[in-house]
């Protein structure tokens, strides 16, 4: 049964019985699986074992965890209910290694990440700096008015591009490279006062990865 699986696995991980029962009934309450515990291993579908395999392997506290595609199996509210555990996880100081090809994971988990292609290490460091160093230096404006910005006369835009957008404006300004999105704001703000939004494009993972595996960049 599966409740006399996850007693022995954790039993096997150095926890006593009664350790690893309160444990257990814990970690079957916090996921809402407390009618699984009499249930045979193999009435559980894919992403019910996968659930347990979870409990089960985090249920000791160990300081180092391998998890190899985790979300695999898993509805979006599951998946949802492990990326919270792995960073409750994180917190409490374990280190977590994770191999996946979900870039969307990765940007939501991952501090530092080692992109590998074909048997050879592509890129490394942490999400963010790697994230930054892909971009172009561009932000997005979203405008109120009729009629297009002269963005273009700023001493720190490099280029822009303007168009209608949902009844306002939204402009992607490229800026000089060594240029703070804030300097081109306060620059935006002495033409109008109406902006709707202001963000830096920054690419997401799963761009760079693409941009990366096939060759476009170095």
């Amino acid at each position: 049964k599966v409740g006399e699986q996850a007693m022995y696995l954790a039993q096997l991980k150095g926890m006593s019985y009664s350790e690893a029962m309160s444990a257990l009934k814990k970690w079957f309450v916090r996921f809402g699986i407390e009618s699984w515990w009499n249930k045979k291993v193999e009435e559980l579908s894919k992403g019910m074992a996968q659930k347990l395999q979870f409990i089960t392997t985090v249920v000791h506290k160990p300081s180092l965890l391998i998890l190899d595609e985790p979300f695999s199996g898993f509805d979006p509210v599951n998946a949802q209910v492990i990326r919270e555990e792995i960073l409750r996880l994180k917190e409490e100081g374990a280190t977590i290694i994770l191999s996946t090809h979900n870039m969307e994971s990765v940007e939501a988990l991952c501090d530092e990440i080692a992109l590998i292609n074909k048997s050879k290490l592509v890129v490394t460091g942490g999400v963010d700096e790697i994230r930054r160093e892909h971009g172009q230096n561009q932000v997005e404006l979203i405008y109120r008015g009729s009629e297009p910005l002269p963005l273009k006369e700023s001493e720190f835009v490099l280029n822009a591009y303007d168009e209608e957008f949902k009844g306002n404006r939204r402009a992607i300004i490229e800026m000089e490279r060594d240029v703070k999105s804030g300097a081109v704001l306060a620059d935006i703000l002495k033409q109008t006062q109406d902006i709707i939004s202001f963000k830096e494009l920054i690419p997401s993972m799963n761009d760079i990865f693409i941009k990366l595996v096939s060759g476009e960049a170095k």
